[in-house]
């Protein structure tokens, strides 16, 4: 019996997937949300992401982008000048180790997180990523999607232009 169950929890796993590693963001003044990375689809910008993370490379940040109206778009992060400098500039920063562009088929739906990069450039992403607010079906394809929001999808809904990351969690799943 011992045995059967430990084959069907194998084919479980096997059918359904490893479990999936996750940040756990903490923004300042608003809460938490939770990042869960699909490492099948994304497995280079997974690694990219998890590490800068794992560093404490986006505690601090502030989101530069927030595209609310006409209608919800995206928020973006991931530009180390938004630490100090103005958001006013414009944020094409990073960490500086490129990551080339992963078409994993995940689509651009409400929650997804993508790798923001050079509009001319597919292999350009770096550290700067956004998480979508609606579906935005014109961009499937055109961006690497590593993620989704699981958790706090509220919390990103209400973010504006300054919000500051407090802490970034790394969760191995």
């Amino acid at each position: 019996m011992r045995s059967l169950l430990i084959c069907l929890a194998f084919v479980l796993v096997s059918a359904f997937g490893a479990a999936q590693d996750k940040l756990v963001f903490t923004i300042e003044g608003r809460g938490e949300f939770t990042m869960t990375l699909d490492q099948k689809a994304a497995p280079k910008t997974c690694a990219q992401i998890i590490g800068l993370a794992s560093r404490g490379f986006y505690d601090g940040q502030k989101f530069h982008r927030a595209i609310q109206k006409p209608k919800p778009f995206l928020v973006q992060v991931g530009d180390p000048a938004s630490k100090n400098g103005s958001l006013e500039e414009d944020m094409n920063g990073g960490s500086g180790k490129k990551v080339p562009f992963e078409d994993g088929g995940l689509p651009c739906e409400l929650g997804a997180v993508g790798l923001a990069r050079n509009p001319d450039d597919k292999d350009s992403g770096d550290s700067q990523f956004f998480i979508l607010l609606a579906a935005s079906r014109f961009m499937n394809g055109k961006y690497t999607i590593f993620a989704r929001i699981t958790a706090g999808m509220d919390v990103v809904q209400k973010i504006t232009v300054g919000d500051k990351i407090s802490s970034v969690r790394v969760v191995k799943g």
